[in-house]
C-alpha cells in the first residue's frame, strides 16, 4: 500500500487528531491492512496567522523542510492537518514532486457526503484562513463568515485555548459561534480550523450538519490511499 505523509505540528493536538482519525476511519479488519504513513510534527513552523495576518515570520522554508523530511521518508503523497497553512499550499506545491491533497477540496467533498449541496455555507477559522478567503475562492459554496468582533472574542481565543490544552473551556464559544451561523441561514457549517473540532467535541452534538476538517482530510486520504 501507498506510504502517506503528514505534515504536521500545526498544531501538535490536531496533528495527533488527524492520526487517531484516520485510522478509525479506515476500513480494517489487522494492522496490515491501515496505511502506512509518516507523521512529520514539527511545533517551530512560525504561526501561520501571524505571517499573514501581522506580517510575521514566513512560514514556507519550514513548511518545506518538513517536506522535504517526508520525502526522505518514502512516502507518495502530502496531507496537512493545518487548514491556514494551505495559504502557503502553491509554494509547497511547486517544491515538490508529490501530490499535496487540499483540506478545502477535502471539506467540500464531506459536505456532498452529508447531502449538503447549497449554501450558504457557515465557516469558522482562524483569523489568517478568512483574511486569505482559503474556502471563500475554492469550496464552492457561499460562505458566511463571523463578523470581526466575535472572531477575535470568541473563536481566536478559543483555538488559543486547544492549542494549551485547555479544550474543556472552547465548546461553549464555540458552539455559539457555530449556532449563530446557523441561525444566520447556515444550512451547515464547516469548522476550518483543525482546533476547532476538537473544542466542539468537548460538548454536546451540534443540531446541525458540521464538517469536521480533520476527519474529511482523512477521509481523502483514505481514498487517496485506496484508489
Amino acid at each position: 500500500m501507498k506510504m502517506l505523509g503528514v505534515l504536521g505540528g500545526m498544531g501538535p493536538l490536531a496533528s495527533a487528531e488527524f492520526m487517531r482519525q484516520l485510522t478509525l476511519l479506515t476500513p480494517a479488519d489487522r494492522d496490515q491492512d491501515h496505511i502506512p504513513t509518516v507523521l512529520w510534527s514539527d511545533p517551530r513552523v512560525p504561526d501561520r496567522t501571524a505571517a499573514r495576518v501581522h506580517g510575521g515570520e514566513d512560514p514556507l522554508p519550514a513548511l518545506v523542510r518538513g517536506i522535504r523530511g517526508l520525502e526522505a521518508a518514502g512516502c507518495e503523497a502530502i496531507v496537512i492537518p493545518c487548514n491556514t497553512a494551505h495559504g502557503w499550499y502553491e509554494g509547497m506545491r511547486e517544491a515538490t514532486r508529490l501530490p499535496i491533497l487540499h483540506i478545502v477540496d477535502a471539506a467540500a467533498a464531506e459536505l456532498r457526503r452529508l447531502g449538503v449541496n447549497e449554501g450558504p455555507i457557515g465557516l469558522m477559522g482562524t483569523s489568517g484562513t478568512l483574511a486569505m478567503r482559503l474556502y471563500q475562492e475554492r469550496l464552492g459554496f457561499e460562505c458566511l463568515t463571523p463578523d470581526a468582533e466575535i472572531q477575535e472574542g470568541f473563536v481566536m481565543p478559543a483555538v488559543g485555548l486547544v492549542k494549551a490544552n485547555r479544550i474543556e473551556e472552547t465548546y461553549a464559544p464555540l458552539a455559539l459561534v457555530a449556532r449563530g451561523l446557523h441561525a444566520q441561514g447556515a444550512s451547515a457549517v464547516v469548522l476550518g480550523c483543525t482546533e476547532i473540532p476538537l473544542g466542539i467535541a468537548a460538548g454536546p452534538e451540534l443540531e446541525f450538519p458540521v464538517v469536521d476538517t480533520i476527519a474529511a482530510l482523512a477521509r481523502a486520504a483514505i481514498d487517496w490511499a485506496k484508489a
